[in-house]
């Protein structure tokens, strides 16, 4: 595992000039050698990399998500994230064209970006979750890279980091304007992904160990549908209006109104089988979504 504290580690790493700011790094993707290696090395950036590319012949790993670059892509990686990236097959010609952005936190430091940077939810995203641009999606962002290059390559001044400051703000609204878009225009796909999490929820709330593995975490429920976490809750929000937490208590709630209505389970039973180790959680959270404690959800019935 190789990690890199610093922007010139890296670049003497892959082989780079020295970059012209310790605490910033805009790269010409296609001008970046390729340097042979036998196995895939994985890397940690103490930084945060924003890159536009098109990389046919290259797969990439982002923990243990894979990715393939032959489209064109934004992605988003924040500092201390695992990343892989080797050539698919040493017969072809690596091509590669595009744009990478390294900026060290440091480089953020006493501006209005440190405070909202994190803000951006697609930080969090795995590389399958990248934002695949349209061609002039893809022409603006690259207009405001530029701008970012220009400032890079100028010799640095009073001004310089302000300017470049508030391009980088520039490119991350666009991006969350366009992420915003692909949730829409990839209706079917946000659909899939709905159905998938109520197949996924009902077999975990079906299971007749469930009161050995607890409730579903929003992590374990991503995990399985091979998402990240912040993704899935973007999606499932836009569609329904509620996030993965929200969809676990609303399956939760449903299974224990039925076992309310047709079983004479006493509710500290129901509260176990149901994955609660502590039942006034349980019936605090029947009350909140339903206004009725368990008790007097039940006496509806008779």
């Amino acid at each position: 595992m190789n990690s890199f504290k610093s922007i010139s580690e890296f670049h003497q790493f892959t082989q780079l000039p020295a970059p012209n700011h310790p605490l910033l790094s805009v790269l010409d993707v296609g001008a970046v050698p390729h340097v042979d290696r036998d196995e895939p090395v994985n890397l940690i950036l103490n930084f945060y990399s924003i890159a536009l590319k098109r990389m046919h012949n290259v797969k990439s790993k982002y923990g243990q998500q894979p990715f393939d670059f032959n489209e064109g892509i934004l992605s988003f990686m924040s500092p201390n994230q695992v990343f892989s990236m080797a050539v698919d097959d040493k017969d072809k010609a690596v091509k590669k064209s595009g744009w990478v952005i390294y900026i060290h936190p440091d480089f953020l430091w006493n501006t209005s970006l440190a405070k909202t940077i994190k803000g951006y939810d697609f930080w969090d995203y795995s590389f399958n979750e990248a934002l695949f641009l349209s061609a002039k999606e893809e022409a603006s962002i690259n207009t405001i890279i530029l701008n970012i290059k220009q400032e890079y390559d100028a010799n640095i001044d009073t001004f310089s980091k302000q300017i470049i400051i508030s391009q980088i703000e520039s490119l991350l609204a666009y991006a969350d304007r366009f992420y915003h878009r692909q949730f829409i225009t990839r209706e079917k796909a946000a659909h899939q992904i709905l159905d998938r999490l109520e197949t996924l929820l009902n077999g975990y709330f079906n299971s007749v160990d469930m009161m050995d593995k607890g409730l579903p975490t929003v992590r374990y429920i991503a995990e399985q549908l091979n998402l990240s976490p912040k993704y899935l809750s973007n999606v499932l929000r836009l569609l329904t209006g509620q996030n993965t937490q929200q969809h676990i208590h609303e399956k939760l709630i449903e299974k224990a109104k039925e076992k309310l209505s047709t079983t004479n389970l006493t509710i500290s039973e129901i509260a176990y089988e149901l994955g609660f180790e502590h039942l006034p959680s349980f019936s605090k959270l029947f009350k909140t979504k339903t206004k009725l404690s368990p008790l007097e959800f039940r006496a509806s019935f008779n």
